[in-house]
């Protein structure tokens, strides 16, 4: 396959991926034209009637319209430069065996002092083999960007882009804007949909008329699937879980706590939306941390620093069972240590993200 043909067939799928986009944004047109022309100045009678509809729903077109584009164009957050191995690390990771792997990686966080709570099943430190990092907590690797995001939540066809640290408040506003704007647009038009089918509606135009019928409809059936959504995200930001972390619970040291990371409903809450209640309801970047280390539970701190961190832990209640291994890296430390005074320039070439 020549190189033409793969730009070729890079843009057809970039095209692709924009299509439910470019549906929304289609959405959005005619129903501006359905509500602002053929409701409000072709329908609507009353001027004081006209002028608060279209404030309003100016007001909520503007907030909705504005958190779609943040949520879309916010740049997808990548781990840090300290979280990329270096290249003889990688080469030793894509070579040795799996328990070598598992000690290699137990001091090279230790070593760098990367900061890292989130364990594999087995107990291991979490590495991308594909991005050639040590996974971040609650970051994962997305198939469809092909990189590692901070706090990855989704891959959201509707946005076309990964629901992530950087933009899940957005996220959340763009919902949230989106079922209040469809809620006013089926309760201001209800009346002139009833009258519509008691024949009694007057309007100018021959065929405007069912462009009242067909708002309502679609306002609706948008407004109710909005409404599982928005409600499902809000029940994950009050228990401090993302999408995925709500099916697979993240794993510790000690084992699977799915409420590992659960502050409590307020700071749960402060930890996506910011301190500042102003900047709550704008979609302006105001979230708190780093997207890199999260404060865990106080339950979670106990179980971390508990004596038994460093032998065989079981425990029932947060682990279902798990029991973990924790094997010393004594002899791979020193391995290293000898390696690193025979190739200290190699320290500094760190794999970079293309």
């Amino acid at each position: 396959m020549t190189c033409f043909d793969n730009v070729f067939l890079r843009s057809i799928i970039s095209f692709i991926r924009w299509l439910p986009v470019i549906f929304i944004v289609s959405i959005v047109c005619w129903a501006y034209f359905a509500y602002v022309v053929q409701l409000c100045f072709l329908t609507v009678e009353d001027n004081f009637e006209r002028a608060v509809y279209l404030f309003v729903f100016h007001l909520l077109l503007v907030m909705f319209l504005w958190s779609y584009y943040e949520t879309i164009f916010q740049p997808v957050s990548r781990p840090p430069k300290m979280f990329y191995v270096d290249s003889r690390t990688r080469q030793d990771l894509c070579s040795l065996e799996e328990f070598e792997c598992r000690e290699i990686l137990e001091y090279y966080v230790k070593q760098h002092q990367i900061p890292v709570n989130n364990r594999n099943n087995d107990g291991s430190i979490r590495y991308c083999y594909k991005c050639s990092c040590i996974k971040p907590d609650r970051s994962h690797h997305c198939f469809i960007c092909g990189h590692c995001v901070l706090k990855f939540d989704h891959h959201c066809p509707w946005v076309n882009t990964c629901i992530n640290y950087l933009n899940y408040k957005f996220f959340l506003q763009f919902l949230f804007y989106g079922l209040i704007l469809c809620l006013w647009g089926v309760l201001t038009d209800l009346q002139y949909f009833i009258a519509f089918w008691k024949n009694t509606l007057r309007l100018s135009a021959g065929y405007g008329r069912f462009h009242i019928v067909f708002l309502f409809f679609v306002a609706g059936m948008f407004a109710a699937s909005i409404t599982f959504l928005f409600a499902y995200h809000i029940y994950l930001t009050a228990r401090n879980q993302s999408t995925i972390e709500s099916f697979r619970p993240p794993i510790f040291i000690y084992g699977i706590d799915k409420n590992g990371f659960n502050l409590g409903i307020r700071h749960n809450f402060r930890q996506v939306f910011g301190d500042m209640c102003l900047f709550w309801f704008l979609p302006i970047f105001s979230s708190c941390g780093d997207g890199v280390q999260y404060s865990v539970s106080s339950r979670a701190r106990q179980q971390s620093h508990s004596p038994h961190r460093t032998g065989k832990v079981y425990n029932k209640q947060h682990g279902n069972g798990i029991i973990f291994h924790q094997k010393s890296f004594q002899t791979e430390r020193k391995r290293l240590l000898l390696r690193d005074s025979n190739d200290d320039d190699d320290d500094d070439d760190v794999v970079r993200v293309i």
